[in-house]
């Protein structure tokens, strides 16, 4: 049995019933936001199907990635520990985690593409995932908004595929029902709060943050004169994860990423950085 449930359902661009700006920071790294929406699903989730009834073991599955995690892997870890805390004080099973594993990483921005364009762009990955230790279990998929299904069908592709038996979950933060809607809405979501990459300095530079995909992305493919500019305003530490987080998605085979990573190549190697890059 498939049951899919979304905290949020998106009828009317004048009223989300969430903060448009708080949505974008949330793409990009603000776990402060991340925290807020995984606790608000977690409590829907829990009123919708957890509180009138036997609970088994659960496993939650966040949405697929490579090396670089999602910024639905952040609001993951605090659905996790909300969802824990009322499982723990009910007796029942915490939960337990696992991982969809994708081959294909793409530079093209997900958000500004229709339904037909996403399927393209997506349907020659593949995702898989542990079969055996999920035997049993009631699967939690989780992702931040659903707007055409493209994800969704990819998921529901390898649960056909692995022959999965499991009853499963579909869960969203927010899903895109009125149809009249153009998919594009979800590129206007991701980019309200950040119009430039000046922007990210509020995200990158508070207490709570957490790297994700998508940063990543957009600072590798971003203008090369603002990117320096930009970068040199940063900490090391920062850009050191900024490196090693673009290295292991191997986004330093992407054409166009490989200027800008060069920058940051040199950046962190020459003398002044060497110190710092080697604990020195």
């Amino acid at each position: 049995m498939t049951t899919t449930y979304s905290l949020h359902k998106i009828t009317d661009t004048g009223n989300f019933g969430f903060c448009p700006d708080d949505y974008s920071r949330f793409k990009f790294g603000d776990d402060e936001v991340a925290e807020r929406f995984g606790i608000g699903l977690a409590e829907g989730f829990i009123k919708a199907y957890l509180e009138n009834g036997p609970v088994p073991q659960l496993v939650v599955v966040s949405s697929p990635y490579s090396f670089i995690p999602t910024a639905t892997f952040a609001m993951k870890n605090h659905f996790v520990f909300r969802l824990n805390r009322w499982l723990a004080i009910h007796g029942h099973p915490v939960l337990q985690e696992t991982k969809v594993h994708r081959t294909i990483t793409y530079k093209e921005d997900y958000g500004e593409l229709d339904a037909a364009q996403r399927l393209k762009l997506i349907g020659n990955d593949s995702f898989h995932i542990d079969k055996a230790f999920l035997e049993g279990k009631k699967i939690l998929f989780l992702d931040d908004i659903r707007i055409t299904g493209g994800h969704e069908k990819m998921i529901l592709k390898m649960v056909d595929t692995y022959d999965l038996q499991n009853d499963i979950y579909l869960l969203y933060y927010a899903e895109l029902q009125n149809k009249n809607i153009h998919p594009n809405i979800e590129n206007y979501l991701n980019y309200h709060f950040v119009k430039s990459i000046f922007h990210l300095e509020k995200i990158i530079q508070q207490e709570q943050f957490f790297i994700n995909t998508r940063l990543v992305k957009y600072i590798l493919n971003y203008d090369y004169e603002s990117f320096c500019i930009f970068l040199q305003n940063q900490s090391d530490k920062f850009i050191n994860l900024l490196y090693n987080m673009a290295l292991g998605n191997g986004y330093h085979t992407i054409e166009a990423y490989q200027k800008n990573l060069n920058f940051i190549s040199n950046y962190l190697f020459n003398s002044k950085h060497k110190s710092v890059q080697h604990g020195n």
